[in-house]
């Protein structure tokens, strides 16, 4: 298996290889996928791939897009003079500190509100549809593996709290990691957005992103590909990787729309 980049960085290395358990009986998500092995043309197989997942990752995308909005509005009211204090509303005020947390800002508690708000910036955007699915197919095998279709776990995530997911047979003396199970593929799809937003793994891709966002350029999977080389403890052949399933399946056109 990959090595694992702190507590909520996860990859899957031969998925099919390995048989999972739940850690009180058989874990059974509320849907299932569809039988994208059942596909006999692979060319078929990736397109219902790609129609199943996309409606899920433009959902999750605009998500954090309204949430991205809401921080500008704060930042733009701060930079006019305004101050994110009782007399502005307790909601906006707990927002800001809900968001700080969640994505993870380093010495949130230190900063002032108009750094956090910069930090958040930086965090609090969406992932290219093109990444996100070249990761899926990558990660699960095209939905066929034994964790996305038993733990809906498109993206090889692992967890560390008690009961987060299953416990892998063959998991090594010591080791405390399960393989994180979701309730639905937009739970998946959600957590793992999050993962990349918010953990210092990712910090690259994050300015990346942001590098692409000052020049007014469009958010492409290809180019903040680089930014994931500590996913994979491939590194490099893991981006290649990635980038060539970009580009052989022509998902930048997604980025572009």
């Amino acid at each position: 298996m990959a090595r694992r980049w702190l507590i909520l960085v996860g990859f899957s290395v031969g998925l099919a290889l390995i048989f999972v358990v739940w850690q009180q009986g058989i874990f059974e998500p509320a849907e299932t996928l569809p039988d994208f092995a059942g596909y006999s043309q692979v060319s078929e197989k990736k397109q219902a791939f790609f129609d199943y997942l996309l409606p899920r990752v433009t959902a999750a995308n605009q998500q954090v897009r309204a949430e991205r909005a809401r921080l500008q509005a704060l930042k733009q009211q701060l930079e006019e003079g305004d101050s994110l204090s009782s007399d502005l509303s307790t909601e906006s005020v707990a927002f800001l500190r809900q968001s700080s947390s969640r994505y993870r800002v380093p010495n949130r508690d230190s900063l002032s509100q108009q750094e956090v708000l910069n930090q958040l910036m930086d965090r609090v955007d969406e992932i290219p549809p093109s990444l996100v699915l070249a990761q899926a197919a990558n990660e699960s095998a095209w939905g066929t593996s034994s964790f996305a279709r038993h733990q809906l776990n498109l993206f090889g995530i692992w967890c560390y709290t008690e009961n987060c997911g299953v416990v892998p047979r063959h998991r090594a003396e010591g080791a405390t990691h399960q393989v994180a199970a979701f309730e639905s593929v937009q739970d998946c799809i959600d957590y793992y957005l999050l993962n990349l937003n918010s953990h210092p793994a990712y910090s690259t891709l994050r300015a990346l992103r942001s590098d692409l966002r000052a020049k007014q350029e469009i958010l492409s999977g290809e180019r903040l590909a680089p930014g994931l080389l500590k996913y994979s403890q491939r590194g490099q052949l893991y981006v290649d990787e990635l980038i060539e399933m970009i580009r052989f399946n022509h998902l930048d056109r997604l980025d572009k729309a």
